[in-house]
């Protein structure tokens, strides 16, 4: 049984919803962090309750870089170092009045705290290797040889601001990188350092993922994150933070970590979703159990779920939408979503929801009961590079934000008996009275009948284009109907004025 969270903010539990605010192709033009303050009030208007911000830290590809590419974690856009002074998203006094204007439009922000690793070194190190296999970790070589490294960070244009502590060999477990040498398929363990036994054990042990891992189980290396997450909250007031990457670094450094930024002292303590990539939904639910329910977990499995749904078209059995999900089976700590910087086209996780399904997929995590659902910056505001493009679904996202923060409320009837066409319907409470049907099919255009909750009522559909209103019988009910390939919500027509 997995533990209640201990942060309950009204908005995370009822309806709030996150803009995931970037994608992984938004231009090096520093704009990010002023775009949002500008922003700030529309996103609070379209019904966005917290906003996840890309890694504001300085990365090693200096303003080009997305930010996980973690260099110096004290740099938020504030020295002269790869060089840039600003990140990729603005300087850090942009930061902290970007965080302060979504805040005082009540939109909470999150920011994407990259741990795991450094990459970008400033000096070369003599150290002391062992090969393993980049794909099986568990086959490392008995022999050690003689290597040098760039493990040195000592960040001299900081000059020891905020922490004098310098990164060095003894702070890593491995490195993919030596001096002079060249095998994509190895890894290479340094100064007789094993990986931890608390992590994924995918590729035999998944504790390294690039650049050069930290070594959690040092005192001093942890001490300085520790550090840092304190003077990070305090400095930029953040509400919240998404932890990426947590399957690469051990459970115990997790738990240690939450718990320095949820003090118990703090009546509201901050939010914290983690990135645990996996697409069982037990994995995610052994990743909550050992962090005692602090953390919420993005809805991998869902994810996938929302794939094969896409590419399976009328084959894909939509009764089985949320089976293996973690929205199922742990509904308060579950963050749904449709896509991310990491699923889209050409990236390392490719795994790409297809666009004819995407405003099915929102209507599946937006307009149900449980679940906390983040919207993805492409889909919201649209995206073009060489790989692909998307037309911007803000329209209709906005039109199932309204529908979610107006109707979402009540008791949530499913109507999940057909391969093809699957329903719901939200009956209101004492604050909300309006009724919402919510329609899909993944084939041939959909008919219920289904029981609305208001007799003798018009219903119309605000989302998926029907011409025609439909009227319930004395009883309650009607043959509601969608589009084929698509949705419709239904909702009385006295409630369609608000849309």
């Amino acid at each position: 049984m997995t533990r209640r969270p201990l942060l309950i903010r009204s908005e995370h539990m009822n309806n709030g919803v996150i803009l995931q605010a970037f994608q992984w192709y938004l231009p090096s033009d520093k704009s990010l962090w002023t775009f949002l303050s500008r922003s700030a009030r529309d996103i609070s208007a379209a019904g966005f309750s917290a906003v996840w911000i890309p890694p504001p830290t300085k990365g090693q590809a200096g303003i080009n870089d997305v930010g996980y590419g973690a260099y110096d974690l004290y740099d938020l856009g504030e020295f002269d170092q790869k060089g840039t002074i600003s990140t990729k998203y603005g300087s850090k006094d942009e930061l902290v009045e970007c965080i302060k204007m979504l805040q005082a439009a009540n939109v909470d922000v999150y920011a994407d705290w990259v741990l795991n690793h450094r990459c970008g070194g400033d000096k070369i190190e003599d150290v002391t290797a062992v090969a393993a296999n980049k794909s099986d970790r568990n086959i490392i070589s008995p022999e050690s040889f003689p290597a040098k490294a760039w493990t040195s960070f000592h960040f001299s244009p900081r000059a020891g601001k905020y922490s004098t502590f310098i990164w060095n060999a003894q702070h890593f477990v491995a490195t993919d990188t030596l001096v002079g040498v060249d095998n994509p398929d190895q890894v290479f363990l340094i100064n007789g350092k094993t990986f931890s036994g608390e992590v994924s054990f995918e590729q035999g042990n998944f504790d390294f993922l690039m650049g050069c891992d930290v070594d959690f189980y040092n005192a001093e290396s942890k001490a300085d994150i520790l550090h840092w997450a304190n003077w990070f909250m305090k400095t930029t007031g953040i509400r919240g933070v998404r932890l990426d990457a947590v399957k690469h670094y051990p459970l115990s450094f997790s738990l240690e970590l939450i718990k320095t930024i949820q003090p118990e002292a703090l009546e509201e303590r901050p939010f914290v979703v983690a990135e645990y990539w996996h697409p069982e939904v037990s994995v995610l639910t052994a990743y909550i159990e050992a962090t005692e329910g602090r953390a919420s977990v993005f809805d991998v499995p869902l994810h996938f779920n929302l794939v094969s749904a896409s590419l399976g078209g009328n084959t894909f059995d939509l009764r089985t939408i949320f089976d293996g999900s973690l929205v199922q089976v742990s509904p308060i700590l579950a963050v749904t979503f449709v896509d991310n910087h990491d699923t889209e086209p050409g990236q390392s996780l490719q795994s790409w929801v297809d666009l004819w399904f995407k405003p099915i997929a929102h209507a599946l995590i937006l307009l149900r009961k449980d679940g906390y659902p983040c919207v993805y910056h492409a889909d919201y505001y649209g995206a073009k590079n060489d790989s692909y493009s998307i037309e911007p679904m803000k329209p209709l996202i906005d039109k199932l934000l309204k529908a979610r923060h107006s109707l979402g409320h009540g008791e949530q009837h499913d109507h999940f008996d057909h391969p093809n066409c699957i329903a719901w319907v939200r009956t209101g409470d004492a604050d909300h009275q309006g009724k919402m049907v919510v329609i899909i099919s993944n084939g041939d255009a959909g008919q219920k009948r289904i029981m609305s909750h208001l007799p003798n009522t018009e219903f119309v559909d605000v989302v998926g284009g029907t011409p025609t209103s439909i009227m319930t019988d004395e009883a309650g009910n009607a043959e509601f109907t969608c589009p084929a390939g698509s949705l419709a919500v239904w909702v009385d027509k006295t409630s369609a004025r608000i849309f």
